[in-house]
């Protein structure tokens, strides 16, 4: 987890030198197939020009930072309509939704659950699931995403 933060930490500021705001990212370590999957938003929406200057003005913040000793590929990313969630506040702002949320480790048994956020109480993330409510740590959720809703 000490190479997330340590990702977070330098894409951040080179999302928000560009305009945009930084929803989080995703590192998938395998070797020279690791990728880094950045998310990012903004107020008019995301387009294909937007990604391309995040990911050049990222580009040149991690060649200099040089984080990854190995090689991997830079991706740059809308949310989407199964907009991921990666920290409290967008878990608060998401409060009602249905959620697919994958843990780190089981809870009672199990490790993902399709459910609804019910509320957000410091760090911890409560949920309604199959009747029962539950309540887990954020640093718990190894991934999490809106499930659509189609009208």
């Amino acid at each position: 987890m000490a190479k997330i933060d340590q990702l977070n930490e330098i894409v951040a500021p080179a999302v928000a030198a560009v305009g945009f705001e930084f929803l989080g990212l995703e590192y998938i370590a395998a070797g020279k197939h690791s990728v880094i999957r950045i998310f990012i938003d903004s107020p008019a929406g995301i387009n294909v020009d937007d990604c391309a200057a995040v990911s050049r003005q990222v580009s040149a913040v991690m060649d200099v930072e040089d984080p990854i000793a190995s090689e991997y590929r830079l991706e740059v990313s809308s949310p989407g309509a199964d907009r991921p969630l990666f920290t409290v506040k967008q878990f608060a702002e998401h409060v009602g939704k249905s959620v697919q949320v994958k843990l780190y480790a089981p809870i009672s048994g199990r490790r993902n659950y399709r459910c609804k956020i019910k509320a957000v109480e410091g760090d911890n993330i409560e949920i309604e699931v199959d009747g029962e409510e539950l309540s887990f740590p954020i640093d718990q959720i190894e991934k999490a995403n809106i499930i659509p809703q189609w009208d």
